[in-house]
């Protein structure tokens, strides 16, 4: 419980005066009427799927952890305040986006954590370095999902953990018709989607242990690399 309070009092800190930020955490009257429109949740709900997709890190984390894509660092940046012995790397595509989550970080006094440029689809890691690979609400966005996919599993440790959150179509109907007819073309999503389905036998085929649940149209997953 004092996790869960630390990590909602960053949140407040943190993402009041931005709108994208107050979307994903569903924290302020715009990003609560967009949760609602687009994807059919209220706030409990908007917590849950977080709550889900953060649930493969321990709550005394003390290895080496890669967030991609880090984005503006709303979800994590808290949640990194409570894991001061943890080796931190988060990367991003968007100068934009890291800035922003590096401000953050050094709103919040995090010395761990460490901020890089990059592609997801080509990670400049060696094999087998992170003990935790996160992503949240990034494989929807990927162009390359199958790089993508191949790369986390690369540089992730035997008996490892994947875990994180994104858009799987064939859930709700309004999710998919703004998500085609507004997301694609503002170019926030790229297509193809998995679903819920696809999602399952995919992470299944790769890893040893897959627990994977969806709230609406978010899958939320903890995969487990063969040790």
């Amino acid at each position: 419980m004092e996790r869960k309070e630390t990590i909602r009092g960053a949140y407040r800190m943190t993402g009041e005066n931005n709108f994208y930020d107050g979307m994903i955490t569903c924290s302020t009257l715009s990003g609560k009427a967009v949760c609602r429109l687009v994807w059919a949740m209220n706030k409990a709900e908007n917590d849950a799927y977080l709550e889900k997709a953060l649930s493969g890190i321990p709550e005394y984390f003390s290895g080496k952890l890669l967030e991609v894509p880090v984005g503006t660092g709303i979800l994590t940046m808290p949640v990194y305040q409570t894991m001061p012995e943890a080796d931190i790397t988060c990367l991003d595509y968007s100068p934009d986006m890291m800035r922003q989550a590096r401000e953050k970080a050094d709103r919040l006094h995090l010395k761990n954590v460490t901020f890089r440029q990059g592609d997801v689809g080509a990670l400049p890691y060696e094999d087998d370095t992170f003990d935790i690979v996160l992503s949240l609400n990034g494989f929807h966005a990927f162009p390359d999902k199958e790089a993508a996919y191949r790369e986390v599993f690369r540089v992730l440790r035997p008996g490892g953990t994947f875990c994180g959150c994104f858009y799987v179509k064939d859930e709700h109907k309004r999710t998919d018709w703004f998500v085609r007819h507004v997301y694609e073309k503002a170019g926030f999503f790229t297509p193809p989607y998995e679903t819920t389905i696809s999602l399952k036998k995919r992470l299944g085929k790769l890893y040893k242990a897959v627990t994977l649940g969806t709230v609406k149209s978010m899958a939320c997953f903890a995969c487990r690399k063969a040790g």
